[in-house]
């Protein structure tokens, strides 16, 4: 009993981590229908200057919100000088954003090199707390008050502000937010800022736990894509519950059977593809509600 208690607990803190990696890239895809493959770069890059942050002025949580607004500002670059010129055009962006990944991981390169970085852990979260006799590392208690947090905030500004209100307009009905006179162009760019911050946020946060190295991004990109199809295209909830299905089953399965735990995320994404195929948490059948 002991031994799943503490399997649910690692893979609610992994799912927690899929959830600030994948919510990002569920927001831009389900406004703007671009899938941005460089989402996974920006991830990279927040973890990057986390790390950098943290081992010049020993502030992990200025790490964290210098990461956030950095990576910010190279999302509304990139959306304002890269994406918009191309329209919408979706192939295009496809391909820009899949280019993107190789620029953004060989300036990685330039910067800090090639080889793999240990990130460390600021020391007030090195610790074990004890948990129904379990001890657990400090660190993953914090990447699930994170996620949580996290998941409260946007939640409660797509649900109770303006803004979130036509975020959320956009994604389910965005013809009617084209008709209301809304400036969309604006609120794609917004989008993508709180997206790409999202990332570095992930990025972060996620550093001490996964190492640092310029791939990192690439490997990553793989499980947002599939927690974002598994909880539904364009959901910010249905990342959350994606990020929490994926992890669980990464956590328990991995256990028991470690050769196994990446075919069962493939499989479970291919169930849900064939039995719901527009996701867990379906924003068309909210839109016609």
């Amino acid at each position: 009993m002991n031994t799943l208690l503490i399997l649910i607990i690692y893979g609610i803190s992994l799912g927690m981590l899929y959830f600030l990696l994948s919510s990002g890239l569920s927001l831009i895809f389900g406004l703007m229908k671009v899938l941005n493959f460089a989402h996974g770069s920006l991830f990279m890059w927040g973890a990057y200057i986390g790390y950098t942050v943290f081992k010049y002025t020993n502030s992990f949580i200025l790490g964290i919100l210098i990461a956030t607004i950095v990576v910010g500002i190279m999302g509304l670059l990139m959306e304002r000088f890269l994406i918009k010129p191309l329209g919408n055009n979706h192939m295009y962006q496809l391909l820009l954003t899949f280019g993107l990944i190789n620029v953004l991981n060989e300036i990685v390169k330039i910067i800090w090199g090639a080889k793999v970085i240990p990130a460390s852990k600021p020391q007030w979260l090195s610790d074990s707390v004890h948990i129904f006799g379990n001890v657990l590392p400090t660190y993953r208690i914090f990447i699930m008050i994170a996620g949580v947090m996290v998941l409260i905030m946007i939640s409660l500004i797509l649900s109770k502000t303006k803004l979130g209100m036509i975020i959320r307009a956009g994604i389910e009905r965005p013809n009617m937010v084209r008709a209301l006179g809304i400036d969309v162009s604006k609120i794609f760019t917004i989008v993508f800022i709180i997206g790409a911050m999202l990332a570095g946020l992930g990025g972060a946060i996620a550093g001490p736990f996964l190492s640092l190295y310029p791939e990192l991004g690439v490997d990553q990109i793989f499980y947002a894509l599939v927690i974002v199809v598994i909880g539904g295209l364009g959901s910010f909830i249905g990342s959350a519950v994606g990020g929490l299905v994926v992890g669980l089953t990464q956590s328990i399965v991995g256990y028991y059977y470690p050769a196994l735990s990446m075919l069962i995320t493939i499989l479970l994404m291919l169930v849900i593809l064939i039995v719901k195929p527009e996701g867990l948490v379906s924003l068309r059948r909210r839109g016609r509600e």
